[in-house]
């Protein structure tokens, strides 16, 4: 079997040349690139790419961590990190966890024992005390608010944008305001709660415990959200739904029921995917394709030694539009 030493003395070069050529330099002559291209097709040579790993200590291969690859949350954030990806050159290697910490202890292991360079944790189940250190084995990179000062994160404040959400309503005469979840228990439902709650205190408004809605992730969840909300005796005039599919599966059944919105119920989604600009739904857009993209570069720095931790909050920003 030919090796590099071979393909070298063949094509009248140095081994080291042959190197560079193999590897995509570009300081390498025309003539004798050439040559050594020409001698690789005479000779079959293939690259023992296990071999080049074990001499470069780097697999070529970045980790993503996602619950869901067909949630449109996470197609967003794969847009824009596959589109960085392949601008770089690099591969990815997409682990779908349905949120189960066996499988996302998988793929950091990987990263342990080399076989990844880095992961993007789109999101997660998994403890920060059980994240934090692999963090020793090469670059993390996590979509929300970081837990620990040793992993790079880009986030947005949900605390934020979701009193913005609250506020916007109540300058447009809302006062009886709910809204819906997916996982209840989650770090940016946790800031949604705690927002929603320090907006009620701050309008002297009671707390309704029955208008805050977890388990609502698709279109068919937003059918029976509405059908929640029709079942109560009393209801909220205004209502903020995580995940826009859920909102536009909401307005669909609302049509069928003879719910006026905005004027029976007025809506705000999050996210501002492509479907809420179909169904001209008011939402808040959280930059999602923006934060893929800027959580792969992040990570790509550290890899090529131009970067160090950097934890950066993105900015969001609320799309008015006719269903408020």
């Amino acid at each position: 079997m030919a090796n590099i030493k071979e393909i070298a003395r063949q094509a009248g070069v140095s081994v080291s040349t042959v190197s560079r050529v193999l590897n995509g330099h570009p300081h390498v002559a025309q003539e004798k690139r050439q040559a050594v291209l020409d001698t690789v097709r005479r000779l079959n040579y293939s690259r023992n790419l296990n071999a080049v790993q074990l001499i470069k200590g780097r697999s070529g291969m970045i980790g993503v961590l996602l619950p869901y690859i067909h949630h449109p949350y996470f197609t967003m954030l794969l847009e824009g990190i596959t589109r960085e990806a392949l601008e770089a050159g690099v591969q990815l290697v997409l682990c779908q966890t349905d949120y189960r910490t066996e499988r996302e202890v998988g793929m950091l292991e990987r990263l342990r024992m080399k076989g990844l360079d880095g992961v993007i944790v789109c999101s997660r189940a998994l403890e920060w005390e059980r994240l934090e250190p692999y963090a020793a084995f090469g670059p993390l990179v996590v979509c929300e608010r970081p837990g620990s000062k040793q992993v790079s994160a880009v986030y947005i404040d949900h605390y934020r944008c979701f009193r913005e959400a609250m506020d916007y309503l109540h300058r447009r005469g809302h006062r009886r305001i709910g809204f819906s979840l997916g996982r209840g228990g989650s770090s940016s439902s946790r800031e949604r709660r705690r927002a929603y709650a320090d907006m009620l205190a701050k309008w002297s408004e009671p707390a309704r415990e029955a208008w805050v809605l977890p388990g609502c992730f698709t279109i068919e969840d937003g059918a029976q959200l509405l059908k929640r909300v029709l079942a109560m005796n009393e209801r909220p005039t205004a209502l903020i739904v995580t995940g826009d599919e859920v909102a536009v599966g909401l307005m669909s059944e609302a049509a069928r029921q003879g719910v006026r919105i905005p004027g029976d119920l007025a809506l705000i989604g999050f996210d501002n995917q492509p479907i809420s600009r179909m169904f001209d739904l008011t939402a808040i857009d959280n930059g999602l394709t923006d934060m893929g993209g800027a959580a792969f570069r992040l990570l790509h720095e550290r890899l090529t030694g131009r970067g160090e931790i950097v934890q950066r909050e993105l900015p969001f920003s609320l799309v008015e539009r006719s269903t408020v």
